[in-house]
């Protein structure tokens, strides 16, 4: 089994070769930190708005390396932090936006020539124990009540119909999902931003952002406008240390499933599949025929620190590959392939935001909470129009300037993100015992979380 090395969907396709660092100090109209999703999406739109605009990017690693090239490849409509902090209006309006940016993903791969293996499945959540079905009834009853949701809820034979994990009470399910190969798109991405005509700096960390300039390692971009791009890996920047915290996500894949495993799980329809456990799960089934399988494991490192190579602990490999075998008796025996971990940026109130401040000319987008495959084609549409000062219907959306408080000082912010995992973890082990109530270990983290 490999462990590290970034993640499974690079090393499937190959890491590619770097491109140049900086070298030199350099002047252009568009600085954007990060060459993720995020900023990938943002160069992007910009210079298909206007190619006259010069945009460079700077990258520590290279591009994809972070959660763009690492997580679950799923392509969902969620809205980071809940519709209903925006009220009414303000809650059809960022989901129909959402929506719509799962389509526009699709769009811009197949006129850009991307092949990321994407195939719309929807998205299935599975209730296991009777406390999870309540969650499930309540969840499908509020989204109900909003338009775009599209929320269907299906009984246990309709749920093993579509996946066959073991004893199911019961699901929803929802179209706007699709599955795609994380690593494959931003590469594809990356390669489309560069015809484009924007320029991307690769092994070139920036050491602090500042109006009009970018100090890196390689020396200095000046611009007009920049645009900080780094999700999990804010922390690193001066000044940044309490933006968002970097919360670890990890996965494991298996070798090809043998036809037999196959038709004993089903899972036909390309969904992809999660759970409404506190410590949730998330998984695909592959374009080659894995389960690539998903979950917290150590959810949070001391002083905000983030991982290099992706390498994960033992006792989140067991645990993963447990829950695994829990949902898929049939694939005990298939060996797992790969195991990798990264960071995803969490605010404090766990709301994604996107802004720009023409004073300054600095620009942000980031916070998603493990939902950026879709959020961040949002975000880079969203940034273009702010910089180019476009009146768009994206520019008002409610999330636009959103801006959460600091995150606690250390060691408070430790002890309570490693708190509020444990007793979440304490919560799935009550409600698997029995009970059709939320344990209140989780509605006592819930509150302190501010989730």
């Amino acid at each position: 089994m490999r462990n590290g090395d970034v993640s499974f969907w690079w090393n499937q396709i190959g890491l590619p070769q770097p491109r140049p660092a900086l070298g030199s100090d350099l002047d252009v109209d568009v600085c954007i930190v990060g060459a993720g999703f995020t900023g990938l999406w943002a160069a992007y739109y910009l210079r298909l708005l206007d190619p006259s605009v010069r945009v460079a990017l700077v990258e520590a690693r290279f591009a994809g390396f972070g959660a763009s090239g690492r997580n679950g490849g799923w392509l969902t409509n969620s809205v980071t932090g809940g519709r209903e902090r925006y009220g009414r209006d303000g809650g059809v309006r960022q989901q129909a936006a959402l929506n719509d940016a799962v389509d526009e993903v699709i769009r811009v791969a197949d006129a850009a020539g991307i092949d990321a293996d994407i195939a719309r499945g929807g998205e299935l959540n599975v209730a296991y124990n009777d406390a999870q079905l309540a969650r499930l009834r309540a969840f499908a009853a509020t989204e109900a009540e909003w338009p775009g949701a599209d929320v269907v809820t299906l009984g246990p034979a309709e749920t093993a119909a579509r996946v066959g994990v073991a004893a199911p009470l019961g699901s929803v399910w929802h179209p706007h999902c699709a599955r795609v190969h994380p690593a494959k798109l931003v590469r594809g991405l990356a390669e489309a931003v560069e015809r484009a005509g924007a320029v991307i700096y690769e092994n070139t960390p920036a050491l602090a952002i500042e109006p009009g300039r970018v100090e890196t390692t390689h020396g200095v971009v000046r611009a007009g406008h920049i645009l900080r791009a780094t999700e999990g890996f804010t922390a690193n920047l001066r000044g940044e240390h309490r933006t968002w915290l970097p919360m670890n996500s990890s996965l494991i894949v298996t070798d090809p499933l043998p036809k037999a495993a196959w038709d004993a799980v089903g899972w036909e329809h390309a969904d992809t599949l999660g759970d409404l456990a506190h410590v949730y799960t998330y998984a695909q089934r592959t374009a080659d025929g894995r389960i690539a399988f998903g979950g917290r494991g150590i959810p949070y490192r001391y002083g905000s620190r983030v991982d290099t190579d992706g390498r994960t602990q033992d006792r989140t490999i067991a645990g993963l590959a447990r829950l695994l075998h829990t949902a898929f008796p049939a694939v005990a025996d298939v060996p797992i392939a790969h195991t990798w971990s990264g960071v995803l940026g969490v605010p404090r109130d766990w709301a994604a935001t996107v802004g720009y401040d023409r004073v300054t000319g600095l620009g942000w987008a980031g916070g998603y909470v493990g939902t950026g495959v879709t959020t961040t084609n949002l975000a880079g549409r969203t940034l273009a129009d702010l910089v180019l000062g476009r009146d768009t219907d994206l520019v008002s959306l409610p999330w636009v300037g959103h801006q959460a408080r600091r995150w606690e000082l250390e060691p408070l912010r430790w002890l309570a993100v490693n708190a509020i995992y444990a007793a979440y973890g304490i919560a799935d082990r009550q409600e698997a015992r029995g009970g059709s109530r939320t344990a209140a270990v989780a509605r006592v983290a819930d509150l302190i979380s501010g989730h």
